[in-house]
């Protein structure tokens, strides 16, 4: 092969091969990282490229419960499933316990009773999505905002408020389990979080603070209710039946760019 032809071929493969490893790393959301010696997944969420949806039943009734019962795509401008993952804290019946939005439809109303467990650990807060904008607010001043989200779902208590550890995490404690949450960036990207192994609040709260860059952030659940399919880390999903759950799917490149 004569040399200008061989540099032309070698010079096209190198194209062909960085097109390929560019698509790739924008398709795989989803990570490992470690922070202060514990490991987590990290999946990071840009809404002018990806679609968020949530879900709780079928259009028969009954709950999904399992995040690989979940469409594997969409139909439209929507492309495959990247990642999915538990949505917030339900009843024995898989019934999110607080606010839940669906496509524009309030399914459940807001919880602002008092009682026991993480979910009125409070501050507790909402996470939801209206238009092309993301948001983590503490519930009360959610309701003072009065959205009208295209999802949304409550969880509790939020793990950082305006760029402060919840008041009520203790960097001593003992308490360590799995823990899920998520965040918004000042830029507008979300970022999920779950951790490997098992940490307290305070150290979860300071990944999202400190590491993450989110000045807001929420607990969406803990110990075997935290869990994330996301194949490019070989997570597979859950075991024990689970209520609301949040999905991300690619967008349509040419969709997203008119």
């Amino acid at each position: 092969m004569p040399k200008t032809r061989t540099i032309a071929f070698l010079l096209a493969a190198a194209a062909t091969s960085l097109a390929a490893h560019s698509a790739l790393a924008e398709t795989q959301s989803c990570r490992s990282m470690e922070y202060e010696r514990s490991a987590y997944a990290i999946c990071e969420v840009d809404l002018r490229k990806h679609t968020v949806r949530l879900y709780w039943k079928r259009s028969d009734g009954t709950p999904y419960a399992y995040l690989s019962a979940l469409p594997r795509t969409l139909e439209g401008d929507v492309g495959r499933l990247l990642f999915a993952t538990n949505a917030g804290m339900f009843d024995p019946a898989l019934k999110p316990v607080g606010l839940y939005v669906e496509q524009g439809r309030e399914l459940v109303h807001v919880n602002t009773l008092s009682g026991h467990g993480n979910f009125h650990l409070k501050p507790n807060g909402v996470f939801f999505i209206f238009g092309d904008k993301a948001a983590v607010a503490e519930t009360g001043a959610f309701l003072k905002q009065r959205p009208r989200p295209d999802l949304a779902t409550q969880s509790g208590p939020m793990l950082v408020m305006n760029g402060r550890v919840h008041p009520r995490f203790d960097k001593r404690s003992t308490s360590l389990k799995a823990r899920n949450g998520v965040g918004v960036r000042p830029d507008g990207k979300v970022l999920f979080a779950i951790s490997q192994g098992e940490v307290s609040f305070d150290a979860f709260a300071r990944l999202f603070r400190d590491a993450l860059k989110c000045p807001n952030a929420l607990f969406l659940d803990g110990g075997s209710a935290s869990n994330l399919y996301a194949p490019t880390l070989n997570r597979l999903g859950n075991i024990v039946s689970l209520g609301p759950m949040l999905a991300v799917f690619e967008r349509n490149r040419d969709a997203s760019q008119q």
